[in-house]
């Protein structure tokens, strides 16, 4: 490897730190090395993705906002965002970075909400009636105001206790291999938001710690009700998703089922939105639940309330090559009509909080290529929505 590709590696490496100050001094020598001539980007074109996860909640690479907007730069994406759970940390850090890469950029939130005109229907959380996953996006450039940060401390409170319960109860179920929250699982992120997935991680090396070679194998198997010993032990990613889908998701021992006083309302949640800056936004799955089948009744209820665009993730909605012979692949174009006929503007993302996601959506599949030009009209509404720095 060259001096100077080796250099470039472990500069991009350091934009990962969980140190501030490493990173931005890693980004601005990659932004004097493009300077020189010595990095060349491509020029940007339609491709967006306004839908990454950062570690500030969990991303699946690790990657930070900082390496998010570099890595974007270096693709030739059109508009890029991202979007923690429950937290606007990644918000004033992105929008240096992209400014000082000269790209355009917007940042989010998703959180939880409860809508109460759907109370008996499953909109877009699997099994949980009344529950939808939604966006603020658009949110902008230098914090949320002191009269509005208790609302906004409130969505990582809800959520981190959730996270305890749900230990409590998976601690019971594994003893002897128990987590302290705080020692074990806390340090995995930059500033404590904990998501099930670092819980996950948490588990598999508290395990590891604990057993080894067969008496590993045979406590997970055990545990999960299945041989384990060909998955990738002792922390691979295979044998941490099985733990979340066998222990933390409903049916597991350590579910915690929400009910309406779980979340906050929709309506709620969007006044807040709105009182920040950003723009309340509506996250569609699949079209298959029977929420989602009331599509339009969804809408009329969202819009009322004040949601202002949509959040697609295309990826999980098409079967590569089948076209519109997948039903999935019909409902998105299905949603898309109706989006434009509404005049809702529609962004789309590939999430990147869980191994094996896309950096950017495929935009030449004969599925996607008719709507990347929808997307980026969407993108750039939201973008000059933002007030940057």
């Amino acid at each position: 490897m060259k001096m100077n590709e080796l250099q470039i590696t472990e500069l991009e490496a350091k934009l990962d730190s969980f140190d501030g100050n490493e990173r931005r001094n890693a980004l601005d020598e990659l932004a004097g090395l493009a300077a020189s001539g010595k990095i060349k980007f491509p020029a940007a074109d339609k491709r967006t993705n306004l839908h990454f996860h950062t570690f500030y909640s969990y991303n699946a690479e690790g990657y930070s906002p900082v390496k998010v907007a570099w890595l974007a730069k270096k693709s030739g994406l059109g508009c890029v965002g991202t979007v923690d759970f429950d937290v606007v940390d990644s918000t004033d850090e992105f929008y240096d970075a992209a400014a000082k890469l000269g790209i355009k950029a917007s940042s989010g939130m998703e959180t939880r909400v409860f809508v109460p005109e759907f109370a008996d229907r499953e909109i877009n959380s699997p099994g949980e009636p009344g529950i939808a996953y939604h966006m603020a996006t658009a949110i902008p450039y230098g914090g949320v105001a002191e009269k509005f940060r208790p609302q906004l401390d409130s969505f990582k409170s809800t959520a981190q206790q959730r996270n305890r319960v749900m230990v409590e109860k998976i601690n019971a179920y594994l003893s002897p291999v128990v987590l302290d929250y705080a020692k074990d699982a806390v340090p995995l992120t930059p500033k404590g938001n904990v998501t099930e997935r670092h819980l996950c991680l948490a588990y598999t090396k508290k395990a590891a710690a604990k057993f080894s070679g067969n008496e590993l194998a045979n406590f997970w198997s055990g545990k999960l009700g299945q041989d384990v010993s060909k998955l990738d032990l002792p922390d691979g990613i295979k044998l941490q998703g099985l733990i979340r889908s066998k222990i933390m998701k409903q049916g597991g021992v350590g579910y915690v089922r929400p009910d309406s006083n779980s979340f906050p309302k929709m309506k709620d949640v969007n006044k807040f939105i709105i009182d920040i800056g950003g723009i309340p936004t509506l996250t569609w799955l699949n079209g298959l639940s029977e929420g989602e089948q009331a599509i339009e009744e969804l809408l009329d209820i969202a819009v009322a309330d004040g949601v202002a665009a949509v959040n697609i993730i295309p990826d999980r909605n098409y079967t590569p090559g089948k076209g519109l012979e997948d039903e999935k692949c019909r409902k998105l174009y299905e949603f898309v009509e109706i989006c434009i006929k509404r005049k809702l503007p529609i962004i789309a993302g590939t999430e990147m909080n869980s191994p094996g996601l896309k950096f950017v959506d495929d935009f030449n599949s004969k599925e996607l290529a008719p709507l990347c030009e929808e997307f980026y009209k969407g993108a750039m509404f939201v973008y000059n929505h933002t007030k940057h720095k």
